[in-house]
C-alpha cells in the first residue's frame, strides 16, 4: 500500500542572476524575485497600464480611462509558497497580487484569471482573496473568504499605514490560503481550484492609480498534488487504494468515468470505499445524477448496518441539499449508534451554484481537525467548527440502497494535509 502524496520541496533554488540576491538580502530559505534594477523575469500581461523601476521599486501606474485591468506577471510559476512584499499606494487606486494565476487570450490582448490578494490605499478589504477573471461577482459573491470574521478584516485594516510601506504576506500550503497585512492575519482559506500558477501585481482600470513594489521574495514549497482514487492501466480503469460494495453495479466507461446503477430492490448501498482513513485532507469529486440519493462520504467507519458507513456524508441529491452535511447513523458489534443527521446545510445558496439538468457538478470537501469546509463547483457553501465530529476514517463514494439510482463520477481524489503542512497552515 503505497503512502499518500506529500508536498515535495524543490531540488534547487532558482539561480538566474536577474532574479536572486545575495544571502544577505532576504530571509534564509528566501530568495528575491526582483533585483531592484530592471524587471528582469517579468512580462506585462493585460491592459495598457505602465511599469518601470524607481529608487529599487517596481511602480505601476493607471493609463485613465484605458480598458482591462493590468498585471506585471512572474516569468516562474509557484505552488506552495511563502510571499513576502512592501507595497505603497502613491496614487489612489485599486490593486492586488495575484498567485497561483494563468492567462487566456481575450481578442487581441491576454486575460490573467486567478487568485488575487486584494490591495486598497487605507487597507480596507486589504489580504482579502478575489478570483480574477473566474469566480468574481459570480453568483453575487466578491469574496472567496465569505467567513472571515469582521474584527479580523478590522484588526487588519486599523494596522494599514496609508501612504506609507505596509508588508504583504500570501502563504499557499495544498489547499491552505492565509494572507497577513503588517503581521496581521486577514484571510485563513480552503480553496482548491487552482494549485499553481504565476505571480501578477495588478494596476486596476480607471481614472488613477499608482502603486510601488519592493522587497520581493519567495520560499518556494514546491507543488502539492492530488492522489486519484481513479487510475489507468492496461486493462482500461480501476479503483486503485479503495474497493467496491455490490461490485456488480460499477464499471468505467472508456473515458475514465466510473458509471454505476442500482435498483431500489436492493437494499444495500452501492459503495467505493478507501482503503485507509484519512484524518487531515481536502478530496473531491465530479458527479452527474439520474434519480436516486448520493453522498461524498468522509472521517467514516465501516459497520454492519445495509448502508455499510457511518459518518460524514457531503451530500448529492440534484437538489438544494447538495453540499450539505449529513451524520450517518451505523450498527457496530450488533448495537444501533446513533447519527446526528443535519449538521449544516444552505439550500438557498446551494440552488444558485449548482448545475442542474443532469450537468456536471464538483463536490469538495477539506476537513482540518475540528474544521469541516465544504464548496461546490468552486463556492464555499459551510466554513464550520464541529467540536463533535470524527477526527479520522474513510473516503467514500454512494449509491443510496432502497431506491433507482444512477450515477456517474469522475475525478475522485484526494490530498492528504501531511504534518509539515500543518506546522505552516497553523501559523498565526
Amino acid at each position: 500500500m503505497r503512502k499518500h502524496v506529500a508536498v515535495a520541496i524543490l531540488a534547487g533554488l532558482w539561480t538566474s542572476i536577474a532574479l536572486t540576491a545575495s544571502a544577505a538580502d532576504v530571509e534564509e530559505g528566501f530568495v528575491s524575485l526582483f533585483n531592484g534594477k530592471d524587471l528582469s523575469g517579468w512580462v506585462k500581461r493585460g491592459g495598457s497600464a505602465k511599469y518601470h523601476v524607481e529608487d529599487g521599486a517596481i511602480v505601476g501606474e493607471c493609463v485613465p480611462n484605458t480598458p482591462g485591468n493590468t498585471f506585471m506577471c512572474s516569468e516562474q510559476e509557484f505552488g506552495d509558497f511563502v510571499l513576502k512584499l512592501q507595497y505603497k499606494f502613491l496614487e489612489a487606486g485599486n490593486s492586488g497580487v495575484q498567485f497561483r494565476s494563468a492567462a487566456r487570450q481575450e481578442g487581441d490582448r491576454e486575460r490573467v484569471f486567478g487568485y488575487q490578494s486584494e490591495m486598497r490605499p487605507g487597507g480596507d478589504m486589504t489580504g482579502r482573496i478575489y478570483d480574477e477573471g473566474r469566480r468574481g461577482h459570480k453568483h453575487g459573491i466578491i469574496w472567496l473568504d465569505a467567513y472571515t470574521p469582521q474584527e479580523r478584516l478590522d484588526a487588519a485594516q486599523a494596522s494599514c499605514r496609508e501612504g506609507e510601506w505596509n508588508d504583504l504576506e500570501i502563504q499557499c500550503v495544498g489547499p491552505s490560503i492565509k494572507t497577513w497585512l503588517n503581521g496581521n492575519l486577514v484571510v485563513d482559506l480552503f480553496d482548491s481550484f487552482s494549485m499553481k500558477g504565476f505571480l501578477g501585481l495588478q494596476i486596476h482600470a480607471g481614472k488613477s492609480g499608482s502603486v510601488a513594489w519592493k522587497n520581493i521574495r519567495i520560499q518556494d514549497l514546491g507543488e502539492s498534488k492530488w492522489k486519484s482514487f481513479f487510475v489507468k492501466g492496461d486493462d482500461g480503469y480501476q479503483l486503485e487504494d479503495a474497493k467496491f460494495v455490490l461490485p456488480e453495479e460499477w464499471s468505467f466507461t472508456e473515458e475514465g468515468v466510473l458509471h454505476g446503477v442500482h435498483s431500489k430492490n436492493q437494499g444495500k448501498d452501492g459503495l467505493v470505499i478507501s482503503n485507509d482513513n484519512y484524518d487531515n485532507f481536502i478530496a473531491r469529486v465530479t458527479y452527474r445524477m439520474q434519480g436516486g440519493n448520493s453522498a461524498l462520504y468522509f472521517r467514516a467507519e465501516e459497520t454492519s448496518a445495509p448502508w455499510v458507513l457511518r459518518g460524514f456524508q457531503n451530500e448529492i441529491a440534484n437538489n438544494g441539499k447538495d453540499s450539505a452535511l449529513w451524520h450517518t447513523a451505523g450498527i457496530i458489534d450488533g448495537k444501533n449508534i446513533p447519527g446526528r443527521g443535519w449538521i449544516v446545510n444552505n439550500d438557498e445558496f446551494i440552488e444558485k451554484v449548482r448545475n442542474k439538468d443532469g450537468q456536471w457538478n464538483t463536490t469538495c470537501t477539506a476537513a482540518y481537525g475540528d474544521r469541516l469546509v465544504q464548496t461546490l463547483n468552486g463556492f464555499c457553501t459551510s466554513d464550520i467548527i464541529d467540536e463533535e465530529c470524527e477526527k479520522t476514517g474513510k473516503l467514500g463514494l454512494q449509491m443510496h440502497g432502497g431506491t433507482d439510482c444512477e450515477m456517474f463520477f469522475k475525478d475522485f481524489e484526494v490530498m492528504p494535509i501531511t504534518a509539515k503542512m500543518q506546522k505552516l497552515i497553523e501559523r498565526e
